[in-house]
């Protein structure tokens, strides 16, 4: 292992976290999965939606990340700037398909209680608040159900920068995410049953906290300060340690006795060991262009996937018996039109984000991230240059 000192310094000098693309892929394919199997199977494939925990663990530790080091080079937060990149980021593509589910909703949906609960539903969907306030117990499908971990993270994006911003004390963000989490998991557990019932607006907006964004803030502020860094460091800053975790986490999603906050740990922890070293024993993989490129549009993916899985379901014979052709059309779809989106649609908002860069005063700090974590899937999402 390199010296503690030369890794801490390179941790902080590191612009480009560039196998975080690669963990996005691997975010979005299960996701896809999920949504294309009619019934979920057993065991470890019914397991699915822990692609969106991932999303979510990335946007806590980058969002984080990305704050703390312009406080460090600037002195100061400038929230205006950062609304204003994340807003480029994610509202054109989002609003855009947005706008295709209405106009299929309107124009070929046929009329039932799915297509009615859709219009419904629609200004939650158009506020971000879907997790709180769409009706998920309807007897139907929900269309456009994936929105709620958009709008997870569109809270934790309205929410967090805040926090950094006022606070001086490096303890008092992570005082507040820790006790977020602890917020979370109490409701998860069933332990503020009393004060949040089943259903109530209040339990809906505990769970909006959700546990992997908090463990991903709590990583990068634990990195972003030498001491603690240095403690992680001996355990996650080998080469073996992500290729190690990679495999704690497939031991520990196949287990069914397992809570979800300890496959959440696990997340955070991938999160972690392919970013405290450029060299870690999974760059290999995450590096290799493919895997590179899905993951920078995933957001893309994440936001056309479902209509994309709904075409290809009329076209296959038989789709609930052919899964597998489903989900295989459907991801290459989905890249190929996500694809097109980025270049196309989403590209000249995303060159207009440079204008809200962040100038850097005189520090002896390095300079801040020169990227912001794109929207994340079921983030997703949920950030940088190469998203």
């Amino acid at each position: 292992m390199p010296d503690a000192s030369d890794t801490f310094a390179g941790f902080r000098a590191t612009r480009h976290f560039a196998s975080l693309d690669g963990l996005r892929c691997l975010s979005i394919i299960p996701v896809v999965w999920h949504h294309s199997n009619p019934v979920l199977p057993a065991g470890v494939l019914g397991k699915g939606t822990f692609g969106v925990d991932l999303f979510f663990a990335i946007s806590g530790f980058l969002i984080t990340t990305l704050l703390l080091r312009e406080k460090s080079s600037r002195g100061q937060v400038s929230l205006r700037a950062f609304y204003m990149r994340r807003s480029l980021r994610i509202f054109p593509v989002y609003y855009a398909v947005l706008g295709l589910f209405c106009l299929h909703a309107w124009l070929i949906a046929p009329d039932g209680p799915q297509r009615d609960h859709f219009f419904q539903s629609l200004i939650y969907h158009a506020t971000y608040t879907t997790n709180w306030l769409v009706d998920f117990s309807v007897a139907h499908p929900v269309t456009f159900a994936f929105a709620w971990s958009l709008a997870c993270e569109e809270q934790f994006y309205l929410t967090w920068p805040w926090a950094i911003r006022l606070t001086k004390k490096a303890w008092i963000p992570a005082l507040i995410v820790g006790g977020a989490l602890l917020v979370d998991q109490a409701a998860e557990r069933v332990w503020l049953s009393a004060l949040l019932p089943p259903g109530s607006l209040r339990l809906h907006i505990v769970y909006s906290l959700a546990t992997p964004i908090c463990l991903g803030c709590l990583a990068a502020l634990a990195l972003h300060h030498r001491n603690w860094f240095l403690v992680v460091e001996r355990i996650l800053g080998w080469r073996l340690s992500a290729p190690a975790v990679l495999l704690l986490l497939g031991y520990v999603v196949s287990r069914n006795d397992l809570s979800n906050f300890t496959v959440h740990v696990v997340l955070a922890l991938l999160v972690v060991a392919c970013c405290i070293r450029p060299d870690h024993g999974l760059a290999w993989l995450l590096n290799q262009p493919a895997l590179a490129h899905v993951g920078k549009v995933s957001y893309g993916i994440y936001l056309l996937h479902v209509m994309v899985i709904g075409m290809w379901r009329r076209v296959v014979p038989q789709p609930d018996e052919r899964v597998l052709w489903v989900f295989g059309l459907a991801l290459l779809g989905s890249v190929a039109v996500a694809t097109l989106s980025h270049r196309y649609f989403e590209a000249p908002f995303l060159r207009l984000k440079d204008r809200f860069r962040p100038r850097t005063k005189a520090s002896t700090d390095p300079p801040p991230m020169t990227h912001s974590p794109a929207g994340s899937a079921l983030v997703p999402a949920g950030q940088h240059s190469n998203s």
